[in-house]
C-alpha cells in the first residue's frame, strides 16, 4: 500500500517523539524525519520541538509547500494521519495576540495610506512579532540599514525648466524586458511570515501593473507556484543562493530557464549570514522542546528565523565559478551584492550582464556603504575603461528606497532600475495584494509629479546633470531629518532581566 494510503493514528505518532525516532505531521501527512534531523538547514532543535506532533503551523511560514516532500525520500512519507485520533491542541490566544488582532481591525483604509513609510508604520503595529523582527532586522548596530536610506538625502536635484512635460513616461526596459517603471520587486525570503499568501501577493499585483518580480530562492511559496500564478507574458527574475551541492543549483537554474525566467541574480554578499539581533532576540523566550530539556540538549537561543537558511549557502563561491554558471544557462546573469568598483569592473570583464550594487538591505556587514554611494564610483570606473554606458551591462541598486525621487536620483547617476523590498513586504503584511497594488499606485503618482518637476519627459531625460551628488561620500552631514523614517525605526534592544516564569525553565 502506498504511503499516502496508510492511515496512522495520532497515538502512534506521539510515540515517536525522540531524537532516535522523530515523526512529525505536516498538512495531514506523517513523515519520519529522524535521519533528516542533522541535515535540516534550521538545525534539529526546531524539529525536535514538534516531535510526535503536528508541525504545520510552524512549518508553513518558512517553507515552500513542497519542501518536505522534495527533501525526504518516499519511504519516509509514512502515511496520512487519522483525523479522528489526532489529539486536538487548543492554541492559547495570549492577551498580546488579542491586542494585535484588535489593532489589525483598526488599521486605516488604504486610501489613507499616502506613502511607503505609512505601510511600515501599520505593518509594525499589526504584524506578529516574529515576522516583524525577521523583516525589519539588520546587521549588528544597524548603521548600514539606516545609512541606506539616509544616503539619498545627500543627493540634491538640479531641475530643468521650460520643458514640455504635458506627457511624462517613466516606463523602461530592464534586461531587455519591458517594465512600467524603473523599479523591480527585489527578492525577500519567507513571505508567509507576513501574510498567508506570502509572495503570491507580489506575483499577482506585479502582473496587473507590469512590474517585474524577482522570485527569492527561499520564498515561502514554491517556485512553480509563483510562476504558475503569473499572467501570460509576465516577466519574472530569479534570485539565487548557490547551494553547496552544485547539482542542486544546476537543476534549479535550468528548471527556472525552462519555466521562462528572464534573469538570474546570483547573491554574492552572503557567504555567511549577518548577525541580526532583533531577529535573534525573538528566540530568547523559547525554552525548547520537552525532548531537548529531558535529554539535556543545549537550547541555542541566539538563532532567529534567519538561521533556517544558512546551511544552503556555499561560502566557497568565487570568481572561478562564473564560467560554470555561463555554461549552464543562457539567461542574463547578474551579481547581486557588489559593493565596490573593482568587483563591478571584474563582472563586466567576465561577460556578465550586470550587477546589483547592494549590501543586502543592511542585513550582512554593518558599515558597508549604501548602493547609491557605490553607484557613483562604479560608473566612474566603468567610464574610465570604456565599459559605460553599455546596454549589455546594466547597473542596479537596492536598499533604503522609499520615494520615487530616490529612484530618479539613482537613474540620473547611471542605474537602469532600482529594487524595492521591505516596503512591498510591509504592504502585503498589512493589506495583502491590495496593499501591493497601492504601493505601485503611489509610486506611479510620485513618478508623474516628480518627472514633471525636474523637467524630464521620459526616463532617458533623467541625466547626471539633474543631480548634485558631490556630498554622497560625506557620512556626517547636516541635512534635515526624515521624520517619517525615523518614527518607524525601532531602536535596538538591550539584554534585560528575564521574567520569573522563564527563569524557572
Amino acid at each position: 500500500m502506498a504511503g499516502d494510503q496508510v492511515l496512522i493514528s495520532g497515538q502512534e505518532v506521539e510515540k515517536h517523539n525522540t531524537r532516535e525516532s522523530c515523526w512529525i505531521i505536516v498538512h495531514g501527512k506523517v513523515y519520519d524525519v529522524t535521519e533528516f534531523l542533522p541535515e535540516h538547514p534550521g538545525g534539529m532543535k526546531i524539529i525536535l520541538k514538534y516531535a510526535g506532533k503536528d508541525a504545520t503551523e510552524e512549518y508553513d511560514p518558512i517553507h515552500p509547500p513542497d519542501a518536505i516532500t522534495a527533501n525526504l525520500p518516499p519511504e519516509k512519507h509514512l502515511g496520512t494521519i487519522d483525523p479522528g485520533t489526532l489529539t486536538q491542541v487548543v492554541r492559547e490566544v495570549t492577551s498580546a495576540e488579542v491586542e494585535r488582532q484588535e489593532r489589525h481591525e483598526r488599521k486605516p483604509p488604504l486610501d489613507e495610506i499616502l506613502n511607503l513609510h505609512d505601510f511600515e508604520a501599520i505593518a509594525r503595529a499589526v504584524m506578529p512579532k516574529k515576522g516583524w523582527a525577521y523583516y525589519s532586522s539588520a546587521a549588528d548596530d544597524e548603521i548600514t540599514h539606516r545609512e541606506n536610506h539616509l544616503a539619498y538625502h545627500r543627493i540634491w536635484f538640479r531641475p530643468r525648466i521650460l520643458r514640455d512635460v504635458t506627457k511624462v513616461d517613466w516606463s523602461t526596459t530592464i534586461l531587455g524586458q519591458k517594465s512600467s517603471m524603473p523599479v523591480y520587486i527585489t527578492a525577500a525570503a519567507l513571505g508567509k511570515l507576513g501574510h498567508p499568501d506570502g509572495e503570491l501577493n507580489l506575483t499577482r499585483a506585479a502582473g496587473k501593473a507590469g512590474v517585474i518580480q524577482m522570485i527569492p530562492t527561499l520564498a515561502s511559496c514554491s517556485f512553480d507556484e509563483l510562476v504558475d500564478a503569473a499572467l501570460e507574458g509576465q516577466t519574472q527574475f530569479l534570485q539565487l543562493y548557490v547551494n553547496r551541492d552544485r547539482a542542486i543549483t544546476k537543476r534549479y537554474v535550468q528548471h527556472a530557464e525552462k519555466r521562462g525566467i528572464k534573469g538570474l541574480f546570483i547573491t554574492v554578499d552572503a557567504p555567511q549570514l549577518g548577525r541580526r539581533e532583533k531577529d535573534m532576540r525573538m528566540k530568547s523566550a523559547d525554552a525548547g522542546s520537552a525532548v531537548q530539556r529531558q535529554t539535556g540538549q543545549e537550547v541555542n537561543k541566539d538563532e532567529g528565523v534567519a538561521r533556517a537558511i544558512s546551511s544552503v549557502i556555499d561560502p566557497g563561491l568565487c570568481w572561478k565559478d562564473i564560467p560554470w554558471f555561463q555554461s549552464i544557462t543562457k539567461m542574463p546573469i547578474i551579481l547581486k551584492g557588489v559593493q565596490c568598483w573593482e568587483d563591478a569592473v571584474m563582472a563586466a570583464e567576465a561577460g556578465l550582464q550586470g550587477v546589483v550594487l547592494s549590501n543586502h538591505g543592511g542585513r550582512q556587514l554593518d558599515f558597508a556603504r549604501s548602493g547609491i554611494e557605490i553607484l557613483v564610483e562604479v560608473v566612474s570606473a566603468l567610464r574610465e575603461r570604456n565599459l559605460f554606458p553599455n546596454p549589455n551591462f546594466q547597473l542596479f541598486v537596492d536598499g533604503g528606497v522609499r520615494r520615487a525621487t530616490d529612484v530618479l536620483k539613482a537613474i540620473a547617476l547611471g542605474a537602469t532600475a532600482v529594487g524595492i523590498g521591505r516596503p512591498f513586504i510591509y504592504s502585503y503584511s498589512a493589506y495583502g495584494q491590495d496593499g501591493v497594488e497601492r504601493v505601485i499606485k503611489i509610486l506611479n503618482e510620485e513618478f508623474e509629479m516628480n518627472m514633471r518637476l525636474i523637467g524630464a519627459p521620459t526616463i532617458k531625460d533623467v541625466v547626471p546633470s539633474m543631480v548634485d551628488a558631490s556630498s554622497i561620500g560625506i557620512h556626517v552631514s547636516n541635512v534635515p531629518e526624515d521624520r517619517l523614517y525615523d518614527a518607524n525605526y525601532e531602536s535596538m534592544q538591550r539584554s534585560e532581566l528575564r521574567s520569573e516564569r522563564l527563569a524557572k525553565l
